[in-house]
């Protein structure tokens, strides 16, 4: 039973494939988690990305180009897959771990995450959700150049959301439980004493230099051999130069694969 006294597909307690219930539960959550469902609009401060037109776009939604008015997840159903992808791979290859995401807007990726765990019956995996709760940081004098350069924070209307509200969107699946582990405030600051001692899936949506450097830097080390690091923003100079330097200055080779336009993943092999 959930938190909420929900049942949920195929929770015993077991590690192995869902059974048909089960992947087509994984399936729905997709749809909906990107809202292709009801199809809702883009939001009002992304209509200039959408040319002007806030219509629904099942092909931005699809490679997650735009800022959805009410969907959960901005990440689209490349990226949603992608981590699906990773999540089957380290179960089926007994990858140990938790899974973890920094960055998580209105929690949809988590959401997924833990929605996998009760597909599978996992009870013995956590998903770590790490944010700020009030937007991206205000790119002062002391910001990294590209930070200051992107100046996301002043999209932070789109970009803030509170923790109350992520934990309700949780309740709201029936997947808010003691499996779910909220990391709240600034990664320099949460991060490095966060009580994650092992991942099996890392996935970075923190679009800055900064917030990528900030989680590489303090859980790549926690990260499995055979786990999985996912870079959702890797199409932002920020981004991609932090996830370079970090890779450069640690001696990662693992080919970087892309997944979409905007994101790339690799699989730790040592």
């Amino acid at each position: 039973m959930s938190a909420t006294g929900l049942s949920r597909p195929d929770a015993r307690e077991r590690t192995g494939s869902p059974d048909a219930n089960g992947t087509r539960y994984l399936e729905l959550m997709k749809r909906v988690l990107t809202n292709v469902v009801y199809e809702d609009v883009t939001h009002r401060l992304d209509h200039a990305n959408a040319r002007g037109n806030p219509r629904f776009d099942p092909e931005r939604r699809r490679n997650g180009l735009d800022w959805p008015s009410v969907a959960h997840t901005m990440i689209g159903r490349k990226r949603l897959d992608n981590l699906h992808d990773c999540l089957e791979r380290v179960v089926a290859d007994d990858v140990p771990g938790d899974l973890a995401e920094t960055g998580v807007w209105r929690g949809g990726a988590c959401i997924f995450m833990r929605a996998f765990l009760a597909a599978h019956g996992i009870t013995d995996r956590q998903v770590w959700v790490a944010d700020s709760f009030e937007g991206m940081p205000d790119t002062d004098g002391s910001a990294h150049d590209l930070d200051r350069e992107l100046a996301l924070h002043r999209m932070n209307e789109v970009l803030g959301i509170p923790l109350e509200v992520v934990r309700d969107n949780f309740r709201r699946y029936g997947l808010l439980d003691e499996q779910v582990r909220f990391l709240p405030g600034w990664f320099a600051d949460t991060l490095p004493a966060a009580p994650v001692s092992e991942l099996a899936v890392l996935r970075l949506d923190g679009d800055l230099y900064e917030s990528t450097m900030d989680a590489l830097v303090h859980l790549y080390p926690r990260l499995s051999p055979g786990g999985f690091v996912i870079v959702d923003d890797y199409a932002l100079p920020p981004c991609r130069a932090a996830v370079r330097e970090f890779r450069r200055d640690n001696g990662i080779h693992e080919p970087v694969e892309w997944i979409d336009y905007m994101g790339v993943y690799w699989r730790r092999e040592r």
